[in-house]
């Protein structure tokens, strides 16, 4: 029987108690994940004296892209393993990683050990990422597996809007070990819910061992990137998710350095007081990861309408489409430090990703031959896996050199011949713009105005934005090489 027989509330009664299991354990791992995730690079790069840890923005990108990437690449392994030890296990495993590394992580500073215990918080999460999915394949059929997975992306988005927004009002009254306390919780509150209500069904039997598992899926991935037409999609993709992660990479922190957010939550408080206040956290400014949020509230609230417009549209025309729309929205948000501009570019940018994510994996399986479509859409992960690696350098390396407040000010201070202690613990990054702000002689906002006028650290744009205009020229070369010649041969 098909969807479209059915109505919508008897696909809903459809259900049964494992999907929901699966779906609820869902949102609850991405709100811990995102609680902690949209403001790591503020946590990362943050005054000690306000209980960051004082990271350059290089070290920030080498933790949080590198960590990430592998986190990408591994379920290529655990999905193996699960199937082979069972869902239920693997996410007692999973969780027990996630708990005691969420915990660990607040309380460890040094760069070496921050590495390590954030790449044991990655372990966890690629063993839980598999198994979500799968439980939900396993767990719906032909007249329900459409709507059931929408229901179930629908939990990632709530959950990762609802952890930024508990991490800007709990870092906020209480400070930044609360932040990682909340993620150990709420995936205490999973292990709780996986103990009383999942059980799991009967397994297949394999006799392939971990290693052949391992082996064959290693293969089976090689057999599907040999195809060209594939392999070149997954490159073009890299570059959105390069551009796409500089939303959590970057943008924190250049909200952070060059956003006045007083000045945008006092806007704000004369329309909405509430809203101000919801935004700020309790505080006097806008939090970066409220802004930030937005996208996901935006996903929420707005996906529905725009799946319906893609949906008239060819596949690759919507994910151009979307290119495009999500470069303009990028751009906006690095290209000014006015926080309306920062909302009107991350909503903008929402749109354009509300376009492309959704449909990728559509596109994947129309370019898969017949019979293959799962093992095309096993190299899913691969741009993800790149488009993290390579954020390493784009948040790292280029915004410590070209945007960085901090280091942009030590080259003025040393231009000018203003000698200035070094950053230490007793000499905090707080202290060295309080400091260099009475040495110039102006406010702290005057002194951040100055910079960004002579140093200009919005050029970032260029390189972030650049990714995005190459990605789409790529794509619209794609299509024109690859996906027209091939559906004029099916028409």
């Amino acid at each position: 029987m098909s969807t479209g027989k059915k109505s919508f509330f008897s696909v809903m009664k459809s259900y049964n108690k494992g999907f929901w299991v699966a779906s609820v354990m869902e949102l609850l791992e991405r709100w811990a994940w995102y609680g902690l995730f949209a403001v790591l690079a503020l946590y990362l790069t943050g005054s000690t004296d306000e209980g960051g840890l004082g990271f350059s923005h290089t070290e920030k990108g080498q933790i949080m892209g590198i960590v990430t990437a592998i986190l990408y690449l591994l379920p290529l392994f655990t999905g193996v393993i699960a199937d082979k030890i069972g869902y239920k296990l693997s996410l007692i495993i999973a969780y027990v990683l996630l708990i005691s590394g969420y915990y660990v992580m607040g309380e460890v500073q040094s760069y070496s050990m921050v590495f390590i215990v954030f790449l044991w918080v990655a372990v966890g999460a690629a063993m839980f990422k598999p198994v979500a999915s799968a439980m939900v394949t396993k767990n719906t059929d032909e007249s329900n597996s459409t709507l059931g997975f929408g229901i179930f992306y629908m939990m990632v988005n709530i959950g990762g809007f609802i952890g930024p927004a508990f991490s800007s009002t709990l870092r906020t009254q209480f400070g930044w070990k609360i932040i990682f306390l909340q993620a150990a919780i709420v995936i205490a509150i999973n292990l709780v819910i996986l103990m009383l209500f999942y059980k799991e069904t009967d397994r297949e039997k394999n006799t392939e061992s971990v290693s052949e598992a391992i082996k064959s899926s290693l293969v089976n991935i090689w057999e599907a990137v040999k195809d060209s037409r594939l392999s070149v999609l997954l490159i073009i993709m890299v570059g959105f998710w390069t551009m796409f992660n500089q939303l959590f990479y970057t943008l924190p922190t250049f909200i952070e350095d060059w956003v006045n957010t007083k000045a945008l939550h006092d806007s704000i408080a004369q329309v909405s007081p509430w809203l101000a206040s919801a935004m700020s956290g309790g505080g006097d400014s806008v939090n970066p990861e409220m802004l930030i949020n937005l996208d996901a509230g935006s996903i929420i609230l707005f996906q529905l309408i725009v799946s319906f417009f893609v949906l008239r549209m060819r596949h690759v025309s919507a994910m151009i489409t979307g290119f495009i729309i999500a470069a303009i929205g990028i751009g906006i948000t690095f290209y000014t430090g006015n926080g309306l501009y920062t909302i009107l570019g991350i909503m903008i940018f929402a749109i354009g990703e509300m376009m492309t994510n959704p449909t990728f994996s559509s596109f994947i399986a129309l370019i898969s031959p017949k019979g293959k479509e799962a093992l095309y859409m096993g190299t899913y992960f691969l741009p993800i896996f790149l488009g993290n690696f390579l954020t390493t350098f784009v948040s790292g390396n280029l915004y410590q050199a070209w945007s960085d407040k901090l280091t942009l000010l030590q080259v003025e201070m040393s231009n000018r011949g203003i000698a200035m202690p070094e950053i230490t613990q007793e000499f905090t990054k707080n202290n060295y713009f309080a400091s260099a702000s009475e040495k110039l002689g102006m406010t702290e906002n005057e002194m951040t105005q100055y910079i960004w006028d002579n140093y200009n650290p919005n050029s970032i744009w260029y390189v972030i934005v650049g990714i995005g205009v190459v990605t789409v020229l790529a794509l619209i070369v794609y299509d024109r090489m690859v996906i027209r010649p091939k559906e004029a041969k099916i028409k």
